[in-house]
């Protein structure tokens, strides 16, 4: 355990380090975001931080892999999707990349991962465990995809992204070990929370630096895998690991469907989220990713425990998790352009 320990002392350090080098490598190469009329940034600000977060995990899960920690031991396939997403986020933040190739590498990634961790477990629902075979291959990469997405669009504000992954791998470690079935899969979740710590302390309370599509996607299509990895060991995970990633996903999922009825190109980038809104609302990025903390910790993650230790169906739990969420998409017009 103590040797488990340093390697995650090791984790935030190098992350924090790599990142730094990251920058000046942006900085040098002018890898830089310039603000236009859908930023949420109003200074040019250097990209492709996140990518620090991919190389410290990936040593991580290597090295637990050869201790012989038994989570990591079936984690080489989600080692392979993860190299591949990040490296095609890595390209589009170098060189823009057409929406469909990009999206083509994303169902690659997820078909791959979902392979790689022995495909889409079967659902609770209502105290009914449903195999849905084929259907639920196809349902699992559809998952993968959107998640992947999603944490590129949330991906907007200081701090956001990297503070949603640390407390959802927060939320994870504490379902993990309160599983009769542990495998070390909380060594591996705690060991992405130290990576992104590490990235976080150049991006946040303001961002000297931004994460990029390398680092969002990896994070995206990783906490979707734990996700399925986790149903695998308790179905009823499965609607905890949803709960966790809430304000993620009702965020993301009813602006989509806003500008979907709204008749807008979904593939247009724009800065009509929720959260956008709030920060604007609030005229700074602190308090939008203090709030989001302190939803996911104090509202969130109860919920989510509770729905994972059997005391509440996980359903009724997402609908309740929810709830709140989409009355806060509402409140800050998540999915409405304002007026210029």
């Amino acid at each position: 355990m103590v040797v488990f320990a340093s390697i995650l002392l090791i984790a935030v350090i190098a992350a924090a380090i790599l990142t730094g080098l990251l920058r000046r490598y942006a900085v040098a190469f002018h890898l830089l975001d310039i603000p236009n009329k859908r930023s949420s940034h109003q200074m040019p600000t250097p990209r492709g931080g996140g990518l620090a977060i991919v190389i410290v995990f990936l040593s991580g899960l290597a090295a637990f892999a050869i201790m012989d920690l038994p989570a990591a031991k079936n984690m080489w396939l989600f080692f392979g999707a993860g190299v591949w997403v990040a490296g095609v986020g890595f390209w589009d933040d170098h060189q823009h990349i057409p929406a469909h190739q990009r999206l083509l590498a994303h169902f690659i990634a997820a078909i791959v991962g979902l392979y790689g961790i022995g495909g889409m477990p079967p659902l609770l629902l209502f105290g009914h465990l449903i195999d849905l075979g084929w259907a639920g291959e196809f349902i699992g990469v559809f998952y993968l995809v959107w998640l992947l997405n999603l944490y590129n669009f949330m991906d907007g504000i200081d701090g956001l992204a990297g503070i949603e992954a640390i407390t959802v791998c927060l939320g994870g470690v504490l379902l993990t070990l309160s599983s009769a079935e542990n495998t070390g899969q909380h060594w591996l979740l705690a060991l992405l929370a130290m990576a992104v710590a590490g990235f976080v302390v150049w991006n946040f309370p303001f961002a000297r630096i931004f994460m990029g599509d390398a680092g969002s996607g990896f994070l995206g299509l990783v906490l979707g895998l734990f996700s399925l990895q986790a149903a695998s060991i308790a179905p009823q995970y499965f609607w905890s690991w949803l709960i966790f990633l809430g304000v993620f996903v009702v965020d993301a999922t009813w602006t989509l469907m806003c500008r979907f009825l709204a008749g807008e190109k979904l593939h247009e980038a724009h800065c009509c989220h929720g959260y956008q809104h709030a920060a604007r609302y609030y005229g700074a990025h602190k308090p939008v990713t203090l709030i989001v903390a302190g939803i996911n910790l104090c509202w969130l993650m109860p919920i989510a425990l509770w729905v994972g230790k059997g005391g509440l169906d996980g359903f009724t739990g997402l609908l309740l998790a929810y709830l709140p969420l989409v009355l806060l998409a509402i409140r800050f017009k998540a999915g409405i352009r304002e007026a210029i």
